[in-house]
């Protein structure tokens, strides 16, 4: 660490650039004594030649009547060394880039978080430009100016240190005003607690007031435009002006209040003679100002204490403004300015003290999505607003009304008012909007708040669960919620949290249930079949808790799951000797349509070192008849692998005969219930003769499932049916019992 002091003399150079000075000597080798009474600026850079340049180009410079002295650090490290054992340093001029990318950044907090340096003024410079951006780095870190290297030309330098300088005498000077210091702290504290516009204002008028120790006679106004004084109005009101508040600045009939206002805002400074007028930069580009009637005038440190504490008041007030955006933006509706949803759940958290004759809807908008595509978002907003104006005039008495949803509205009134008849009635009529006439119908789902136990956001899940009910029956429909439609929503979501919890902790397994040829009784393979052990030790069958996971989107990495223990099982049984074993595993819809799914299946196949040929996916025929092209496009991919395809459950669905001749499928499997039916009706025999004969003419193979007799598996095969599965040939086994079963060699 180095410390020059920068000699007295006449500078002659101009403003040339910092670079023209690279090539004088290096800092400390000039001559010259050390001043008595300098400023100490600290350099920390990694670049000796700004440390050089730095120093040259401030030669013979004063700041407010004392010469420069510098010191040197090359570091960060070297800086916080200089820092913990040096005291009265004014500047400390930092760049952003040394040891590491952040670096300087890291130094600044050090210095205000770790030293708590207060006084100390941060330059940053930069040799990078962008690396730390302005705004943001000035926004997130307490410094005071941000430099690039080549706009410090010698000028601009000494632009920045003077204003440094000052900046940090002024600050010294507060800091040994113990009174002064006391109050501006206080006034801070108590200001910080207090939210929202109007009262953050009205403490400041009154702070100050008590700085200076007079009444509270002021006043505070917020300029809401950017440009025209005509946006300016009255946010904040003391003593004798308290019946100006919410006036528009310009409508103020009193001149010795408006004047001053006016002329603080254009000029964007405080001003002291005629009435004490205080300048509040905000950096949204609202400004405000405060009139305070002082009544004598103020000194020096008066009006020190006022620039400090407008400086720092201007941060809380940015604040609360901020937080008034943001708390705007979180409770209320930007678009059609109702409140939102949280604002909502508030209301019916806390004003249902007494339920009794009151009612909760929900409204949506039919078919909402295809107004938006057809005629674009804008007009779709224009929709929206002309349903909110006539539910305003329809309903809006003694009722209050929130935007839930995109094209979802929440109303809260009297039963007589907020019933199915009313809101039908507000949906008759026709719609005009932007020259357009349109026919909207809405379904609503509603509560009466007697009917349901629940209160906040339970009570809207009981409207949406009404809602959805409703959507159910058909559009423009209405629903109550009842108790029991209510167990049952909650009895399936606490079924799929359930499964949830279960899938992570691994009480999913797979078992499988093996297949065989009619004729010869030859094991062919097993279907992997998903099972579910609660942790009381209860199954849950899968008819119940597969439909919840297609539904929720679980069944992507429950299939997976299940395709990846079924490629590691057919592993095993090829390990086994098992060559043509086919093991066959259950698809959903939702994997299907998945875009990962065919990279997910070849990823299986790969990493447990299973052909293809040895797989067998099963699709439902109402997913084969879903949309033809895509599943022929992925059937197409599943094929090139060497993976064979099954319908299942066929005969249950709508199949068109010219699509099913079109997927390139290799099995049919008949349904259980045409099993059983065959076996106990003509027309049942009558059925799975068609479907086997339909198999056959298509040159599949025919698997019937569900064969629980010697008499099912004899007449199925007569039928012409070639291979089955069911409790006759063996129930569905875990993965040790079924090498069991197959070394047996013959189905028991």
């Amino acid at each position: 660490m180095q410390e020059t002091n920068s000699p007295i003399h006449s500078d002659e150079q101009g403003d040339d650039d910092l670079l023209e000075f690279l090539d004088g000597p290096e800092p400390g080798e000039q001559e010259g004594g050390s001043s008595a009474a300098s400023w100490r600026i600290l350099i920390v850079d990694d670049d000796s030649d700004v440390h050089k340049a730095t120093e040259l180009a401030m030669q013979g410079l004063q700041v407010e009547g004392q010469s420069l002295t510098f010191l040197h650090a090359r570091s960060a490290a070297e800086a916080r060394y200089v820092l913990a054992h040096e005291g009265d340093l004014a500047v400390v001029l930092l760049d952003v880039v040394m040891e590491t990318e952040d670096s300087g950044l890291q130094l600044v907090r050090y210095i205000r978080d770790e030293l708590r340096l207060d006084s100390i003024r941060i330059v940053l410079r930069t040799g990078q430009p962008g690396y730390a951006p302005e705004i943001e780095t000035v926004q997130a870190y307490d410094i005071n100016d941000y430099k690039t290297k080549s706009e410090l030309t010698r000028t601009r330098l000494y632009t920045v240190l003077t204003a440094a300088i000052r900046s940090y005498r002024q600050i010294c000077a507060l800091e040994a005003n113990r009174r002064g210091l006391e109050m501006i702290v206080e006034a801070s504290t108590e200001l910080s607690r207090l939210r929202g516009l109007h009262r953050f204002s009205e403490g400041v008028v009154t702070q100050i007031c008590a700085m200076l120790g007079i009444l509270p006679e002021g006043l505070v106004c917020a300029q809401v435009g950017s440009e025209a004084l005509s946006d300016v109005r009255i946010v904040a009101a003391a003593g004798q002006y308290s019946g100006l508040m919410d006036l528009p600045l310009s409508a103020v009939p009193i001149a010795s209040v408006r004047n001053p206002l006016q002329r603080c805002l254009q000029l964007r400074e405080n001003i002291y003679d005629n009435g004490t007028c205080l300048y509040f930069g905000l950096s949204n580009g609202r400004p405000m100002a405060a009139l305070v009637d002082v009544g004598r005038t103020l000194g020096e440190m008066d009006q020190r204490l006022l620039r400090a504490f407008c400086a720092n008041i201007a941060v809380g007030l940015e604040n609360v403004v901020l937080y008034s955006q943001l708390l705007d933006q979180a409770y209320n509706d930007q678009l059609l300015r109702l409140p939102n949803r949280n604002r909502f759940v508030e209301l019916l958290d806390k004003n249902l003290k007494d339920p009794d004759g009151i009612t909760l809807a929900l409204i949506d908008i039919d078919d909402f999505s295809d107004i938006n595509d057809a005629f674009g978002h804008q007009f779709g907003d224009q929709v929206l607003q002309a349903v909110v104006v006539r539910l305003g005039e329809r309903l809006g008495l003694n009722t209050s009304m929130a935007r839930i949803g995109a094209d979802t509205f929440g109303l809260l009134g009297p039963s007589a008012l907020v019933c199915a008849e009313s809101i039908k009635d507000v949906f008759t009529e026709q719609f005009a909007v932007s020259g357009e006439r349109l026919q909207l119908s809405a379904t609503t789902g509603l509560v009466r708040l007697e009917d349901s136990a629940a209160i906040g956001s339970e009570l809207l899940l009981d409207a949406q669960i009404a809602l959805k009910q409703a959507k159910l029956q058909h559009r423009g429909s209405s629903q109550y919620f009842s108790p029991a439609m209510g167990t049952d929503a909650r009895e399936r979501f606490k079924l799929l949290k359930g499964l949830r919890a279960g899938f992570e902790e691994n009480r999913l397994f797979v078992v499988y249930q093996p297949q065989v040829d009619l004729t010869s009784g030859q094991a062919l393979g097993a279907e992997a079949l998903l099972r579910w052990r609660t942790e009381e030790g209860n199954f849950v069958p899968p008819d119940q808790f597969i439909p919840l996971a297609e539904k929720s989107g679980l069944i992507i990495s429950i299939g997976e799951f299940v395709l990846r223990t079924a490629c590691h099982q057919t592993k095993r049984m090829l390990e086994l000797g098992y060559a043509d074993f086919r093991m066959c595993v259950n698809v959903s819809l939702a994997q299907f349509r998945h875009q990962d799914f065919i990279t997910t299946l070849l990823r299986a196949l790969r990493d447990t070192g299973v052909d293809g040929r040895n797989i067998e996916l099963e699709i439902t025929e109402s997913m084969a008849m879903e949309d033809t092209e895509l599943v022929m496009h992925i059937l197409a991919d599943i094929k090139r692998s060497g993976i064979t395809v099954a319908i299942d459950d066929f005969g249950t669905g709508f199949s068109s005969l010219s699509h099913l001749r079109q997927l390139d499928v290799d099995r049919l499997k008949i349904d259980r219930a045409f099993v059983r039916e065959a076996q106990s009706s003509s027309a049942g025999s009558t059925i799975a003769q068609m479907v086997i004969n339909l198999g056959r003419g298509l040159g599949l193979t025919v698997i019937a499932e569900g064969i629980e007799t010697e008499e099912q598996r004899l007449q199925l095969q007569a039928l012409g049916c070639h291979e089955g599965q069911g409790y006759l040939f063996g129930r569905p086994m875990p993965a040790e019992q079924l090498e069991r079963w197959m070394a047996q060699g013959t189905p028991q």
